[in-house]
């Protein structure tokens, strides 16, 4: 049976403290368009108040967050034991991207480990924690964090950095804008 709370409590911060992995899903207001749905690891999640909470975007092959934050807010982040205790937590709210370089860059960013491939980071408001037994969630072991991404980052390059998010981060799947597509826009404007 699931229970609710208005706040991220203090038995439910340590509990994500010791989550490995977590899960982000959004979704445009189009009844056409795909809702996403994505694993995140790399320590990059932070509690950063009871009803707030972020973490580190790395430059991927998309950028589906940014795009339906933007349109409509709405995120749901979800963390499952798979050791110890059965549990699963789902944080509900209202997110954000916050770009480097931006005035909210400069507040929150410190609070995170930032790389050289960092995107941006999500925030999220949350008015809506909900716990409940995670009893069908197996079992694993962790075994540790992988390489790729910063071994890939290093070897393309700022230059190249820069270029893939320009290629495959300024829209979404569906054609919706980024925080990062419309920053450039602006900056061709101008």
């Amino acid at each position: 049976m699931g229970k609710f709370h208005d706040a991220i409590k203090s038995p439910h911060q340590t509990f994500i403290k010791k989550q490995r992995i977590f899960f982000v899903s959004t979704a445009p207001l189009s009844g056409d368009g795909r809702v996403n749905l994505s694993p995140k690891g790399l320590d990059c999640f932070r509690v950063l108040s009871d009803n707030q909470v972020g973490y580190m975007d790395l430059i991927s092959s998309g950028n589906e967050t940014s795009a339906h934050t933007l349109e409509n807010g709405r995120i749901t982040m979800m963390f499952c034991s798979f050791e110890g205790p059965p549990l699963i937590l789902r944080l509900y709210g209202k997110g954000r991207t916050v770009l480097p370089g931006s005035e909210e860059w400069a507040v929150y960013a410190p609070n995170f480990t930032i790389y050289p491939s960092t995107r941006q980071l999500i925030l999220a408001d949350i008015d809506l924690v909900q716990t409940s037994c995670g009893f069908g969630v197996p079992l694993f072991d962790y075994v540790g964090e992988r390489d790729i991404h910063f071994e890939w980052a290093e070897k393309t390059g700022k230059k190249g950095l820069d270029d893939y998010v320009t290629e495959k981060n300024l829209t979404s799947l569906d054609g919706l804008p980024t925080s990062i597509g419309l920053e450039r826009t602006e900056s061709l404007r101008h």
